[in-house]
């Protein structure tokens, strides 16, 4: 079993609080699939204001959660970290299905498979579950950038 923990996290992401989402890889196999937890905590700042009488994750992050989980797969399976440089865009997301909502006290598990990798593209399955149910689902397709190429194409 491979694992990461938090800090090994921050190797391979360039996310920080409050928009790193993913807490723990409970493990991965290179080129296929890897699962992780985000322990989902009443100290969140966006439960401030979503819902403060009944407070739920919101779905974006719940998405983002299994979008950063997705990079750790790749920057996994290519057998390097990403620089400063390096960005993960996505560039879409397909048949997302929310089966039940996310509450503090949850600890959400993400299942994150590659369906295919070609030409700098890559497209996952994800599923998000607490407790055995399902949360979340969709499919997942990104792409990895320097941040000089995206800034220099969105000049032109």
């Amino acid at each position: 079993m491979k694992t990461l923990d938090i800090n090994q996290i921050k190797e391979y992401l360039p996310h920080r609080y409050p928009m790193l989402l993913v807490d723990r890889v409970l493990d991965w196999d290179s080129g296929k699939s890897i699962s992780a937890i985000k322990n989902v905590t009443a100290n969140e700042e966006f439960f401030n204001g979503h819902f403060p009488h009944k407070p739920v994750m919101p779905g974006v992050l719940m998405i983002e959660a299994m979008a950063q989980t997705a990079a750790l797969l790749s920057f996994l399976t290519m057998g390097q970290k990403p620089d400063e440089n390096s960005v993960v865009y996505f560039i879409g997301i397909d048949g997302v299905r929310f089966k039940r909502p996310v509450v503090p006290g949850d600890q959400m598990r993400m299942d994150v498979e590659i369906v295919r990798h070609a030409r700098g593209i890559w497209k996952y399955h994800a599923k998000a579950s607490v407790d055995g149910q399902t949360v979340v689902e969709a499919d997942l397709m990104c792409t990895m950038r320097s941040a000089s190429d995206a800034t220099q194409s969105t000049e032109q």
